[in-house]
């Protein structure tokens, strides 16, 4: 399995979980053996320059905190974006790190099709608008080449408008969305045949008290003979098993409950978070 995360420019630069994500890229518990960043670099937040976006010159710059290699390349050549990416592909592999590829490429049109860039860069868009196309270009540059010859280039293009052609017609036909075919992990047997879920009734999940005052008094209790507890904490246990006899319960006390009854049936449980080690919650 290979992780790949892409970005936009404006998130990379702006968005915290980025920068967490980085940190926790080489962490025993969470580590992926490396993730290949891919940022689209278009400025997609084309209504904010660059200068008042960020304080550094590339959205990507925020990687270096891991110093994770960084590959700037030029989108309109399709040929370096290829062999950059087979580099970081193989980085990954090799040494189980991060790695970013960073598409330095521009947006031809707007965020969508109501979207008039012209209003906050009219400078850059007047730009845009002289780039010749990459496939445009690329094409030349193929044909000019003799890799590929005019015709071939032609029924290419023509196959590809039929393929979306076709399945925008099919799309119509759609009378019953199936919703298991778009949802991440289709559970087998929680969707009928319509597409609509199942009765959700759950089976009953209680436990016997007897169950439940089991582990109500594990928990307020210390598995170590002789073992000098701290006196804020010998508190907290002596009014939780006082809670267990009396038969209440807090919320601290209910997870426990929770994460017991998993235990009792065999289950691992996985505690993951800034405060879970000093038992915050």
């Amino acid at each position: 399995v290979m992780s790949i995360l892409l970005h936009g420019d404006a998130a990379f630069a702006g968005q915290g979980v980025v920068y967490e994500t980085f940190h926790l890229s080489d962490l025993p518990s969470y580590t992926t053996n490396g993730t290949i960043h891919v940022v689209v670099n278009n400025q997609i937040g084309f209504t904010t320059d660059p200068r008042m976006a960020r304080s550094s010159p590339y959205p990507t710059d925020v990687a270096r905190v891991v110093n994770a290699p960084i590959f700037h390349v030029n989108a309109d050549d399709p040929e370096a974006v290829m062999y950059v990416c087979s580099v970081a592909a193989e980085w990954r592999n090799t040494f189980n790190k991060d790695v970013v590829v960073d598409l330095v490429c521009y947006r031809r049109r707007g965020h969508n099709e109501m979207d008039e860039p012209m209003f906050t860069q009219p400078l850059m868009y007047k730009q845009i608008h002289k780039q010749v196309p990459v496939l445009k270009k690329y094409a030349d540059k193929l044909i000019a080449d003799g890799t590929v010859t005019l015709q071939e280039f032609e029924e290419e293009i023509a196959k590809y408008d039929r393929i979306c052609e076709e399945a925008y017609t099919r799309s119509k036909d759609n009378k019953i969305l199936h919703i298991k075919h778009w949802l991440d992990s289709p559970w087998p047997g929680f969707f009928n045949v319509d597409g609509e879920p199942k009765s959700m009734s759950c089976p009953p999940t209680g436990i016997s008290e007897e169950l439940l005052t089991h582990i109500g008094n594990v928990a307020s209790t210390v598995p170590v003979e002789d073992f000098k507890i701290h006196s804020g904490l010998s508190r907290i246990l002596k009014a939780r098993a006082e809670m267990t006899k009396n038969r209440l319960v807090d919320w601290a006390l209910a997870e426990y409950m929770a994460f017991g009854s998993v235990l009792k049936e065999g289950i691992h449980v996985r505690l993951s978070g800034q405060d879970v080690e000093r038992g915050t919650f």
